[in-house]
């Protein structure tokens, strides 16, 4: 395993063969609060990993024992003028549009609070894997503000309008057992497992064709909200892109001579 830090609070795991990269909020003293330089790191971080054409999963983890996320710093925010606020928008959001827009698949390994935008960082990625401790919510109405990391996008993507619509404008918490009911995680655990679940899930997922991952989640997140139609052709173009590259021709080679994939990548 290899480890490269992107400044003070963020940290990139390289597992096994570079394959399943883990992103790791390493704030711990604050919770994982982003700060200015926290999301401008995660920014940082998403962009070399997106670029990185070993990379074939990404799983995002906390070091915090208690806490995933629990959004922005506030103390940090109660600090700036509104003139620096303006500033600070942008280098917020590319945390948030970092992590949605790497280009292969996302996993969120989410224990404890994971709170405003600490929440929207896990809605961001592909699954959301969760344990019994788990506690989420988006509460960024009860201090005067709203989800500003894409919640009130992704969130009615997830579990509908009118189910968002009463989690955000009720600012409520839910804890785990619930969040599962409802569809804000994907996969519930045992206490203490969601980091080694999630890394599983990326090892099993990492396994498979970096060509046909990068194809599959653009057809996911590209036809979402489209008509059936014009979806379908979404997945065409994606199906064209595949269809007659090295590694479609390395998994029927593969399959046909009962062996494991050499994927070639391209």
């Amino acid at each position: 395993m290899s480890e490269e830090r992107f400044g003070e609070f963020v940290l990139v795991r390289r597992h096994g063969d570079g394959h399943v990269a883990e992103l790791v909020l390493d704030r711990p003293k604050a919770m994982n609060a982003v700060s200015t330089e926290m999301a401008r790191s995660i920014g940082a971080a998403c962009t070399a990993l997106g670029e990185d054409r070993d990379v074939r999963v990404v799983v995002l983890t906390s070091t915090h024992e208690r806490a995933f996320c629990v959004g922005a710093d506030l103390k940090e925010r109660n600090s700036l003028s509104d003139a620096e606020l303006v500033r600070q928008r942008p280098v917020a959001r590319g945390a948030y549009t970092g992590v949605l827009e790497l280009p292969v698949p996302t996993v969120a390994a989410v224990h404890g609070f994971a709170l405003g935008g600490g929440f929207e960082l896990a809605l961001a990625c592909d699954v959301i894997v969760a344990d019994r401790t788990a506690v989420v919510g988006l509460p960024e109405v009860s201090v005067g503000v709203i989800p500003g990391g894409g919640g009130t996008q992704l969130l009615p993507r997830r579990v509908g309008a009118a189910r968002a619509a009463e989690l955000i404008f009720s600012a409520r918490r839910v804890e785990a057992a619930e969040a599962r009911e409802l569809g804000l995680v994907d996969v519930l655990v045992d206490e203490g497992r969601d980091r080694e679940e999630a890394l599983a899930l990326g090892e099993r997922i990492g396994a498979n064709s970096p060509v046909g991952l990068r194809a599959a989640k653009r057809a996911l997140r590209l036809g979402q909200g489209l008509d059936l139609r014009a979806g379908l052709e979404v997945e065409d173009a994606a199906w064209r892109a595949v269809a007659f590259s090295g590694d479609r021709a390395e998994g029927v080679a593969a399959f046909n001579e009962k062996r494991k994939p050499r994927w070639p990548g391209e």
